[in-house]
């Protein structure tokens, strides 16, 4: 294949992924509905632990069924690059999209939050994490301590959020157009719902490979560095399904789910694959990776700040923390 074969597999995980986000999205904002649950529960909960399921596999295969300790590197590499994907990449482009959309006179350059919820996700994720970073300095017994903790804290951190009671003013779900596999019905069936949603993942999980393909070919084309395309590139794939729904909810003024996605897949990326990694490997971490995990909690801590004292997140401001990626971006190239 030539470059420009490439770049038509590129679009085409592109509209894969595109037309499976408005399944998907559909299906988890009926579900929630239907089962009249808060914003903060669906995006969250529900459309996080949908979007972020696939991927988690990739450390579970690579750490307990590899034979190779190269196999386990790519685990650790899996579970440490979402979270710094999510917290520095894709929050700042959240934020300049925000403004993009505004400019086009599609919406106001101003997050509809509940700052509260947002802190919450995030003190969630700041502490699960800071868990994770004084693990690599400590003994083995404490890892299986850590990690059986960090599931019982993602635990409690679901239970918080199914207990929320919505919030009117904000109705992001009663405003849905018709499920699309039931367009007739005013209130679409549960079997419907779930069948669209599973469709819509497939569709996501389809399009990331396609993109994962498309990312690696060229890089291999290009003769980029494998080291950057399996810290930069590949978790850019990876998390392109927690993107694509957050783009199209920011998109329909749906801020609450659209940043839910993303901070409620870091408290899942944060507890549930690192624990796996606790307990499957040595957890002995390269400088580089340790450098991702510092700046992920910098970010966090950057953007909780903003949220719980400021009661807003200025779109420079997180536009800022994308400063850290491309720095670490920088820093991988010249060693």
């Amino acid at each position: 294949m030539n470059l420009a074969l490439y770049g038509l597999l590129f679009v085409a995980s592109v509209v894969v992924t595109l037309g499976a986000c408005a399944l998907f999205t559909n299906a988890i904002e009926w579900l929630g509905k239907r089962l009249n649950l808060s914003e903060g529960a669906v995006g969250s909960v529900l459309a996080a632990i949908g979007t972020t399921l696939p991927e988690t596999s990739i450390p579970i295969v690579a750490i307990f069924f590899g034979g190779t300790r190269e196999e386990a590197e790519v685990g650790l590499g899996a579970i440490l690059g979402a979270p710094f994907m999510l917290s520095t990449l894709v929050i700042p482009i959240l934020a300049l999209l925000l403004v993009l959309y505004a400019g086009l006179g599609k919406r106001n350059a101003v997050f509809r939050l509940n700052y509260k919820d947002v802190s919450v996700d995030l003190a969630f994720f700041a502490a699960a994490y800071a868990v994770a970073l004084g693990c690599v300095f400590a003994p083995a017994p404490v890892h299986v301590a850590a990690a059986v903790g960090l599931i019982a804290w993602y635990l409690y951190y679901v239970k918080l959020k199914f207990t929320e009671t919505g919030d009117e003013e904000e109705g992001e779900l009663n405003e849905l157009g018709a499920l699309f596999f039931s367009r007739r019905a005013d209130t679409p069936s549960y079997g419907m719902i779930v069948l669209q949603a599973l469709t819509g993942l497939g569709g996501l999980v389809i399009g990331a490979h396609m993109f994962v393909t498309a990312a690696e070919s060229t890089a291999q084309y290009l003769s980029i560095s494998p080291l950057i395309l399996a810290l930069l590139i590949a978790p850019l794939a990876t998390e392109l399904p927690e993107m694509s729904n957050s783009f199209l909810w920011l998109y329909q003024k749906k801020d609450r789910l659209a940043v839910g996605n993303v901070t409620g897949a870091m408290v899942f990326q944060g507890t549930i694959p690192v624990s796996v990694g606790l307990l499957g490997t040595e957890w002995a971490l390269a400088p580089s990776a340790l450098l991702t995990m510092m700046l992920a909690v910098l970010a966090t801590l950057t953007l909780l700040f903003q949220s719980a004292v400021g009661r807003t997140w200025r779109p420079w401001l997180m536009s800022a923390c994308a400063l850290l990626y491309i720095g670490y971006a920088v820093y991988l190239y010249r060693t």
